[in-house]
């Protein structure tokens, strides 16, 4: 009998501001990289309280996030596979915040053309995917998301 698929379950939270995005940095394997504000779905914790916590965490920003741009499946390798909820926030302005995760070595805000001069130094392809699909305008209702049964 085979092993179960058991990918790992993670929120993002893509954080626009007069056409920038904010992006965390952290140092990994002793490299820098970028991603958007995500991290790991805890136990009796709903996906979208997720965000909320992760965002605070790794921005220090108090916020929530106004709908989804996607739902992304991820191998990082044969072993470690992610479903990715990916959300999105627009603000008026690009706040000055600090990361409360020692983690988090700073942030940036960023445009496209930035993020994608740094592909090579970005935690996942889905970093500039969710932002693409979110200037296409996929954005959905966070309605769709059920957590009445935790």
């Amino acid at each position: 009998m085979t092993e179960r698929y058991k990918p790992n379950t993670t929120v993002a939270c893509i954080i626009e501001a007069q056409d920038k995005f904010l992006l965390v940095e952290e140092l990994i394997a002793d490299e820098l990289k970028y991603n958007q504000p995500a991290g790991h779905l805890e136990a009796n914790e709903s996906i979208i309280d997720a965000c909320i916590r992760e965002v605070q965490e790794e921005t220090g920003l108090s916020v929530k996030p106004q709908g989804l741009v996607g739902i992304y499946q991820f191998s990082a390798n044969e072993t470690l596979a992610f479903v990715r909820y990916t959300f999105y926030l627009k603000l008026d302005e690009m706040l000055d915040s600090q990361p409360e995760d020692p983690a988090i070595n700073g942030l940036k805000w960023l445009n496209l053309e930035q993020i994608t001069s740094i592909s090579s130094q970005l935690r996942s392809p889905l970093v500039i995917k969710s932002i693409c699909d979110y200037l296409a305008g996929n954005r959905y209702s966070l309605s769709i998301l059920n957590a009445e049964h935790l």
